[in-house]
């Protein structure tokens, strides 16, 4: 049996290598400076680059991206194929739906629950315990 390696290069466009270790809980795909809760889950296929913050418990899911310096609180869940935009926070508990996009330095509150394909534009603040399909 073949043994996965700890690590993976990926070149950007540039010339510019990037590496990410694989989370143990998941096997996604981790920023060696990101901080992600041992506790947390995060997909084979989901990324969490440098500087971005998964707290304990909270859940990437398959084909997910936070992005640089974003913040997953605990218990959060980060729906298929959605992106936490540079800078951005999901609050406790909160759960994003497949393809929802974050924009920029936006804040998600606890307990929200955004709906497939929302989008949330950049420095939008949804209070806490809204319901809905996208953020007007």
């Amino acid at each position: 049996m073949q043994k996965r390696k700890r690590y993976v290069e990926i070149e950007e466009d540039n010339g510019t290598v990037l590496r990410y270790f694989h989370h143990e809980n998941g096997g996604g795909l981790v920023d060696p400076s990101a901080d992600v809760d041992p506790t947390a889950w995060v997909e084979a296929s989901a990324y969490v680059e440098a500087g971005a913050t998964v707290r304990p418990r909270a859940r990437v899911l398959t084909g997910a991206w936070v992005d640089r310096e974003a913040v997953v609180r605990e218990d959060a869940v980060v729906g298929s194929c959605a992106h936490v935009g540079p800078r951005a926070v999901i609050g406790r508990g909160a759960r994003l739906g497949p393809r929802v996009k974050v924009g920029p330095d936006a804040r998600v509150g606890a307990g929200v629950r955004l709906g497939p394909d929302a989008v949330v534009p950049a420095g939008r603040r949804i209070p806490s315990h809204r319901v809905g399909r996208t953020a007007a």
